[in-house]
């Protein structure tokens, strides 16, 4: 599942220090527009179409929730930030820096402020080889050609020289020192989309909680005192059997794994749901269970307030969870706070994101991704 747009820009710098106006831009476009997943080498060409100084060249691959109207107008930000001052006069000029939006997934967009691919991208070295740096898996959409085959038939003959490669602000970043990530979280505190985006931007396996496979669960919602202990004693067989299957297809020292949950989930609800005989019953096959576990190496918890939690249920519309009162979304987060405090050999990170939303806000998720950061020793 792709909750994310794939996009391509092309950067370039012909005035004042050229790697600083360059390397500053990256950061920009990573702090305001999207993660950058990819940077190409960096590229010195001539002057294109005009007579002026050298260019230096680069390309990036973007992740971003935006739309190609909104990273347009996000670019242009940036660029009158590092000093890009748009003029009227026609014909090439030289820039402290220049953003052009070269591929956006694999749409076409002919627009009167955007066209999508980049109509002159196939006639450019200094666009075609920094892309080819990236190794996509694309085709242009229109000449059905990849970035390859569009270089050898381009009929641009400039010189284009490598002068260096760049630095890429994901690798400040390196998750994947944790083999294994186990994002938990309330009722509607958004650890599966958080998973999702985190795989996705770091190129990680994922082990996602298959709960719409439950048939207890929407007739536990109806009937709580009937259904509790079918549905408790289900989940638990069913996490137990899909964490022991998905991460035995994985190599716990190789691959990044990403979860949307730990098999001691199960006990915290447990705990909430049975009455006292029926959770001891299940308490005793969890313990035989959860020693037989890979442990994740971190192990993190979403807090979210029960406002917040409540919104967020009803936005995404599952009939089944419409009726969940604010008192049982406490008594959840108080036994996900009380366990986590009893584990001492797991290593737990706690992040606040009542206020937050990395979905919408890319900074909300750049402050997620630090504070993981911190805990890689």
């Amino acid at each position: 599942m792709k909750s994310q747009h794939q996009v391509v820009l092309s950067i370039g710098s012909n005035e004042g220090n050229r790697l600083t106006n360059i390397q500053s831009c990256i950061d920009l476009i990573h702090q305001e527009v999207g993660t950058v997943i990819q940077v190409s080498r960096l590229y010195e060409t001539p002057a294109w179409g005009f007579e002026s100084d050298a260019f230096y060249n680069c390309a990036l691959t973007l992740h971003t929730s935006f739309s190609a109207q909104k990273i347009l107008s996000q670019v242009l930000k940036i660029e009158k930030h590092l000093g890009r001052i748009r003029t009227s006069e026609q014909g090439y000029q030289s820039r402290i820096i220049d953003i052009d939006l070269i591929i956006f997934d694999n749409e076409i967009i002919q627009s009167d402020k955007l066209q999508v691919p980049h109509p002159l991208m196939q006639n450019r070295k200094f666009v075609l080889l920094p892309v080819q740096d990236l190794n996509l898996d694309w085709k242009h959409p229109v000449f059905q050609k990849t970035i390859s085959e569009l270089l050898a038939i381009t009929p641009d003959e400039s010189v284009c020289t490598v002068v260096q490669d760049l630095k890429n602000p994901l690798q400040e970043i390196p998750l994947e020192k944790f083999n294994y990530i186990s994002f938990e979280g309330n009722i509607g505190a958004g650890k599966t989309t958080l998973a999702h985006k985190i795989a996705e931007d770091f190129n990680a396996k994922t082990v996602l909680e298959r709960f719409a496979d439950n048939p207890f669960l929407p007739k536990f919602y109806k009937d709580q005192n009937r259904y509790a202990f079918p549905l408790e004693m289900s989940f638990l067989a069913d996490r137990y059997q899909q964490l022991s299957d998905d991460l035995a297809q994985f190599d716990l020292f190789k691959d990044f794994i990403v979860a949307d949950y730990h098999i001691f989930k199960s006990l915290i609800f447990a705990k909430i749901t049975l009455a006292e005989d029926e959770y001891r019953l299940h308490r005793n096959l969890f313990d035989i269970i959860y020693k037989e576990m890979q442990k994740p190496d971190l192990y993190v918890y979403l807090y979210q307030n029960t406002g917040r939690l409540l919104e967020n249920i009803k936005r995404r519309g599952r009939p089944y969870e419409q009726n969940i009162s604010a008192e049982y979304l406490e008594k959840i987060n108080n036994g996900y706070l009380e366990y986590i405090k009893s584990q001492a050999d797991l290593n737990v990170l706690i992040i606040d994101v009542s206020d937050r939303d990395f979905v919408k806000k890319h900074e909300d998720y750049l402050f997620i991704l630090n504070e993981i950061q911190k805990k890689i020793r």
